[in-house]
């Protein structure tokens, strides 16, 4: 059975600033003021864990995504 992959997202705090969350944690895995180093910091951590990356904007919407995992259209190199 393939293994599940798991998410991290980066997404606005309520009170300010950025917070990473693995994906169905009600806590944060880090709390950022800047977006970017909440970017930066979430991104190391999927691709440490081999999850997919999202980073969320204000509005909750996904900006961009990233796969750190088992990609099944992995780039050609």
């Amino acid at each position: 059975m393939p293994k599940k992959l798991g998410t991290h997202h980066v997404v606005p705090n309520a009170d300010g600033g950025w917070d990473v969350k693995k994906g169905g944690a009600s806590r944060s895995s880090g709390h950022y003021d800047r977006k970017q180093d909440a970017v930066d910091a979430g991104r190391k951590i999927s691709q440490n864990q081999g999850t997919e990356f999202y980073v969320h904007g204000k509005d909750g919407k996904i900006q961009n995504k990233d796969s750190h995992g088992n990609d099944p259209h992995p780039p050609k190199g």
